[in-house]
Parts: structure tokens; sequence; C-alpha cells
């Protein structure tokens, strides 16, 4: 179940699973949104296709803001066969030109749960990351999402 928002506009710090129908009725609250969810689906399932089994959501898409700009995703790396998600959907592995092509698709931005988020030591990863408000460096929540059921 997702909470609700603090008074700052984040989730409460935490990873709040949720289902795919509930993080549509949540955060796909007008056309805009709706629009970022579509993309983020595609996405997905792609992941998906390729075995990831978890995914994590943050970014301005996962707050009170009306009008995001984009979402940003981590995914669990265990039991997705990368060679297959190359070919599948190259752009959830293009990195470069700041990911353009992942949001020229996808209209937001995927990355490894366990890559390096930051260049600087101690370097957290994306997983870690997207847990930290990067205004304040307080903890805040993201969204979690099981994308298949484990085998």
């Amino acid at each position: 179940m997702i909470p609700s928002f603090h008074s700052n506009g984040l989730l409460p710090p935490g990873v709040h699973w949720a289902l795919w129908d509930e993080i549509e009725d949540r955060f796909g609250t007008n056309p805009h949104r709706r629009i970022l969810l579509k993309g983020m689906n595609l996405g997905l399932s792609s992941l998906t296709v390729c075995g990831c089994s978890e995914v994590f959501l943050d970014g301005s898409f996962v707050t009170a803001k009306k009008f995001p700009s984009d979402y940003d995703v981590c995914w669990d790396v265990l039991g997705v066969d990368l060679v297959r998600l190359r070919s599948v959907q190259p752009a959830l592995l293009s990195f470069s030109n700041e990911r353009a092509l992942q949001k020229a698709k996808f209209l937001g931005e995927f990355f490894p749960a366990n890559a390096r988020a930051e260049t600087r030591s101690p370097f957290r990863t994306f997983l870690n990351f997207f847990q930290t408000d990067r205004d304040t460096g307080d903890q805040k929540g993201i969204v979690g999402l099981r994308t298949k059921t484990p085998q």
C-alpha cells in the first residue's frame, strides 16, 4: 500500500510495495501523468519479458507534484537475461547522452538497482540513492513493484 505524502510532498521513508493497478490509480491523476505511465509500462514490459522481478519507482513522479517532468526506475538485475534485454530493448541499457534514448522512448529513465549512482566515494547504488532526498539528504520513500512471481 502506498501511504499518504508527508507535508513536504514526499513519501515516508521506506519501500512501499504496490500493485500496478494501485500505481495507476495513485499516480495517474491527470493526462500528463497517464502518458508517463504508458512510457513506464513499455519499459517495464520489456524488463519483465527478460526476467526482471522487481523494480523501484522514484523521481518527481512519486511525489505530490501535479506535473512531474518524468520518472525514474531502478530494476533488480537478479534473474535478468541481459543478452536478451539488449536484443529486445537496447534502450534500457543505453546510458549515453544523459540517457537521451531512454527519455525519448519511455519518457523516463531506467537504471540497474545495483549500479553506482555516484562517482565520489563512498558511493551509493541507485536503490540507495533513490531513497535519499537530493535537496536535504533526508531519507524518503519510493514505490516497489514486483513485476512477476519469482520462480
